[in-house]
């Protein structure tokens, strides 16, 4: 859980639940400058996000040699079976 998760009454200041909802187009470099500015701000004022990243750069970073032949077809087809139906609300 995130440490830092009150209201921030100063609109530049990006708040725990903004940043989780920017964080992947974050690491994938994909936000604006003044966005990507408004993150690192939050990080250096906020250990539970900075956390929160470092995991996720630990998840992405451990993923990143698979492949779609690193799973069994029956396995990788019951993924997106199980992702397509969470969709559906």
């Amino acid at each position: 859980m995130m440490a830092d998760q009150h209201a921030h009454s100063d609109e530049e200041d990006l708040g725990c639940v903004a940043f989780v909802e920017l964080v992947t187009d974050y690491l994938e470099g994909a936000l604006p400058d003044a966005e990507a500015r408004r993150v690192e701000q939050h990080l250096g004022t906020c250990p539970g996000c900075t956390e929160y990243l470092e995991q996720l750069r630990a998840v992405a970073g451990s993923l990143k040699g698979l492949t779609d032949e690193s799973f069994p077809p029956e396995m990788r087809d019951g993924v997106i079976s199980d992702f397509r139906d969470s969709q559906k609300g």
